[in-house]
């Protein structure tokens, strides 16, 4: 589906989403934010450690560069993450079915474990800062946040560029 034009300039009302989410953003991504997520989760554990798990425990076992692409990092990045977590006991290498030369890495029971704790102690902290929201403008707000991260997944598909720089498509 073509990209509509944009009108004269965006929106005061996009204008606002996008400064909302840059405030969240940052909010959640301060590093005195991920140390108290931690702290409440019981979990040592560094955020590109948590971003790897995250991503591990919402997918099947990926290849190292896999999960490289999906977190949009340099492999080694990912490859030094992985030692690190293998070295904890949170994930392990399995044999990937379609390559026997290769390896996919999959969480363990502790790094099942680890990542629940941070998603229970991310939940709770949410629910506490939402406390005063009434359930239908939760609702609201869910329905609306997946929809956005729904169309903004599909924009970013198809403004990928096609490989070996080929042009994608227009309709």
């Amino acid at each position: 589906m073509p990209t509509p034009p944009l009108p004269d300039g965006p929106s005061a009302e996009v204008t606002e989403i996008e400064r909302a989410l840059t405030r969240i953003t940052y909010l959640s991504t301060r590093a005195r934010q991920h140390e108290r997520l931690m702290a409440l989760a019981g979990v040592p554990l560094d955020r590109a450690a948590v971003a790897l798990l995250r991503q591990i425990a919402d997918a099947d076992p990926l290849r190292p560069g896999e999960l490289a692409a999906r977190l949009g990092v340099e492999a080694s990045h990912v490859t030094r993450t992985v030692q690190q977590l293998h070295r904890s006991g949170y994930v392990t290498r399995v044999p990937d079915p379609d390559d026997r030369r290769a390896q996919r890495i999959e969480l363990t029971e502790a790094g099942r474990e680890a990542i629940a704790k941070v998603r229970e102690a991310g939940v709770r902290g949410m629910q506490l800062a939402l406390a005063h929201w009434s359930p239908e403008e939760l609702g609201q707000l869910a329905t609306l946040f997946h929809r956005m991260v729904d169309d903004f997944l599909a924009y970013a598909a198809d403004a990928a560029p096609e490989p070996h720089g080929t042009p994608a498509p227009t309709a």
